[in-house]
C-alpha cells in the first residue's frame, strides 16, 4: 500500500490590505507627537487653553496600555512635539544647537513621564494615578538638572483657562494635575463610549469613573472662584513701570549699555513732564525692568548721576535694574533701591540664574564644542541669597526677577516675606518678537491668581504689563516700543491657601504617583509569577 505525499509550499504573508499595517504601525507614534503639539499650541499668545484637554486625551490613547519600551519612545516624541515649537525662542540669536540639546534633554523627562503612565494606566481609577504621575516629571523637570527648567509646566498656559482658580487653592502643580485629569478622564469616557457600542453595557464604576474625572476638576475650579478676588485688603498704591525700549533686538544691545540706560531715564523724565502738566497721576513708586543699566552705578559715576536726575525728577522711588561688577568674584544682577534723596539704598540679587545664559555649567566642555558660545559669558553671574522685598514709598514689593517668575518657590517667599504686590522686572530683547515674551506674561498671570496679587511686569523691550490679583490684564505696552504704565492697583496681604501650603500640594500629588507606580510595578511581579507557575 503506498502513499501520496503531497508537498506545500508555504505562503508568504502579505500586510493587511496591502499598506494598511505600515500605517497601522505608525499611527500611535504619530497620535503621540500630534498630542504634543496640541499641547503648544494651547500656550500663549494663543488662548485656545482647552487644546490641552483633547491633547491629553490623544496622549493617553496612545500611551494606555503601552509596554515599557513603547511608552518611552511615544512619550519622546510626545515631548518633542510640545517642546519643539514652544522653546523655538532660545535659538533666536545664538542658532539652532542651544534649542535643539535643551529639546533633546528635556523632553527625556517626558518620555519617562510617559513610561510612568502606560504603567499605571491599567490600574483601577488610572487618570487620577497617571495624572498625578505627569506633575511628578515636571516637578523632577523643575529642579534637575543646573537647578532645573520649569518652563512648559502645563498650568503655564492656563491663564485664560476655567481652571485658573485651581492655582490660588495649591499653586502650579494643583491647576496641572487638574488640566491634565480631566484630558485623561476624557479619554477613558470615549473609551467606555465605545465599549458601550461594542458590547450595549458598560460597567457602572467604570462609567462613574470616567465621568467623575472629568467633572470634579471643573467643579472644583467653580467651587474655588470666591479665593480669586482683586479687592483692596491694604488700601491701593499708584505705581508706574518703566519701558525704555532697546536700540535694536538681540544680543548687541549688550555693547551700546549706555544707550539703554539714557532711553530708561529719557522715558522716566518725560513721565515726569506728564505728571507735571497733569497728564498722568503721580505715582507712588517707579519700577524699571531687569538690565535697564547694565553700566554698575556704583563703580560708574555718570551713570549714577542720570539715575540720580531720574529720581529727584519724578521726587519717587525707583527700583532698578543693574548689572553689579565687583573687582572679584562674580557678576551681579541686582535690582536697586533708589532714593531721590539718598540715592542707591537697598538691593536684591537675582537668586535663580539662567544655566548657559547668565552662568556657563562644564565650562570646558562647551569651550570644546562651541569656543563662541563659551566666549559671550565670560564671566558668570552669582546667586543671591535673600528674598526680594522693598518698601517703596510704604508698599512693600516683592521682587521676582525674570527667569524666577517660572519657579513657584520664587515668587511665593516674596509673598510669605510680606510683599502686597509682586514686581517681575525682565529683560526679553535677546528674544527679539518670538512668544517667549508672551508665554513669560502668562506666567505672572498665573503667579497673580495663585498669591492674590497685583503683579506689575516691567520689560526693557516688551511686553510690560499690569496685572491685577484676579490674573487679568488691564494695561500692557507693546514691542519694541518706549512706554510707560501708570496704574492705581490694589494691594492685599492675606495668604491664599496655595500660599500657606507651599510645597505641600505638590509633595501629595508626588506620593500619589510614587503609589501609584509601586503598585503598578508589584502587580507586574505578581503577573509574571503567576504567568511562570
Amino acid at each position: 500500500m503506498s502513499a501520496t505525499i503531497t508537498t506545500v509550499e508555504p505562503t508568504p504573508s502579505v500586510p493587511a490590505s496591502g499598506g494598511r499595517g505600515l500605517l497601522r504601525r505608525f499611527t500611535r507614534p504619530g497620535a503621540a507627537a500630534l498630542s504634543g503639539v496640541m499641547l503648544y499650541a494651547s500656550f500663549p499668545p494663543r488662548t485656545v487653553w482647552w487644546l490641552a484637554l483633547p491633547g491629553f486625551a490623544l496622549l493617553a490613547w496612545s500611551l494606555h496600555g503601552r509596554r515599557p519600551r513603547a511608552a518611552l519612545g511615544l512619550g519622546y516624541l510626545a515631548g518633542l512635539g510640545f517642546l519643539l515649537p514652544l522653546l523655538v525662542w532660545t535659538g533666536a540669536e545664538v542658532g539652532p544647537g542651544p534649542w535643539l540639546a535643551l529639546v533633546a534633554i528635556e523632553a527625556l523627562f517626558i518620555a519617562f513621564t510617559g513610561m510612568g503612565i502606560a504603567a499605571v494606566s491599567r490600574l483601577p481609577v488610572w487618570p487620577v494615578w497617571a495624572a498625578a504621575v505627569w506633575i511628578l516629571g515636571e516637578a523632577v523637570r523643575a529642579r534637575v538638572p543646573f537647578g532645573g527648567f520649569p518652563w512648559g509646566k502645563i498650568a503655564f498656559g492656563q491663564a485664560d483657562s476655567v481652571f485658573l482658580p485651581l492655582a490660588a487653592v495649591g499653586g502650579t502643580p494643583v491647576l496641572g494635575f487638574a488640566v491634565v485629569l480631566c484630558g485623561f478622564g476624557l479619554y477613558e469616557a470615549v473609551r467606555q463610549v465605545l465599549a458601550y457600542r461594542r458590547t450595549g453595557a458598560v460597567p457602572r464604576r467604570a462609567g462613574a469613573i470616567a465621568a467623575l474625572t472629568v467633572l470634579v476638576p471643573v467643579v472644583a475650579a467653580l467651587a474655588a472662584l470666591p479665593l480669586v478676588d482683586d479687592s483692596a485688603e491694604d488700601g491701593t498704591a499708584t505705581v508706574a513701570a518703566i519701558q525704555g525700549n532697546v536700540p535694536r533686538a538681540g544680543l548687541e544691545f549688550n555693547a551700546q549699555r549706555r544707550a539703554v540706560l539714557d532711553n530708561h531715564v529719557r522715558r522716566t523724565l518725560q513721565l515726569a513732564d506728564e505728571v507735571k502738566a497733569g497728564k498722568e497721576p503721580q505715582p507712588d513708586f517707579v519700577l524699571w525692568p531687569e538690565n535697564s543699566s547694565d553700566i554698575d552705578p556704583y563703580r560708574n559715576p555718570d551713570a549714577r548721576d542720570v539715575i540720580d536726575q531720574a529720581a529727584r525728577a519724578i521726587g519717587v522711588p525707583i527700583s532698578v535694574g543693574a548689572v553689579v561688577t565687583p573687582d572679584t568674584g562674580p557678576l551681579r544682577n541686582t535690582q536697586i533701591l533708589w532714593d531721590p534723596e539718598r540715592g542707591p539704598t537697598a538691593t536684591y540679587d537675582k537668586r535663580q540664574i539662567q544655566p548657559f545664559g547668565e552662568y556657563l555649567p562644564l565650562r570646558s566642555l562647551v569651550r570644546t564644542i562651541s569656543p563662541g558660545y563659551a566666549d559671550m559669558v565670560r564671566r558668570d553671574f552669582g546667586r543671591g541669597t535673600e528674598p526680594g522685598v522693598f518698601d517703596l514709598a510704604g508698599t512693600e514689593v516683592g521682587l521676582a526677577t525674570c527667569y524666577e517668575a517660572a519657579f513657584d518657590w520664587a515668587v511665593r517667599d516674596t509673598v510669605t516675606h510680606g510683599a502686597q504686590l509682586i514686581s517681575v522686572p525682565s529683560n526679553n530683547a535677546t528674544f527679539d518678537r518670538s512668544e517667549m515674551t508672551y508665554q513669560q506674561l502668562a506666567m505672572s498671570r498665573v503667579r497673580a491668581v495663585e498669591h492674590s496679587r497685583t503683579v506689575v511686569v516691567p520689560v526693557t523691550s516688551g511686553v510690560s504689563a499690569i496685572i491685577q490679583p484676579d490674573g487679568r490684564v488691564t494695561q500692557k505696552t507693546g514691542m519694541f516700543t518706549p512706554g510707560a504704565l501708570v496704574a492705581e492697583v490694589p494691594l492685599r496681604s492675606s495668604l491664599t491657601p496655595a500660599t500657606r501650603l507651599g510645597t505641600l500640594p505638590e509633595g501629595l500629588l508626588a506620593a500619589v504617583a510614587v503609589g501609584g507606580l509601586g503598585w503598578a510595578a508589584a502587580r507586574s511581579v505578581r503577573h509574571r509569577r503567576n504567568a511562570a507557575a
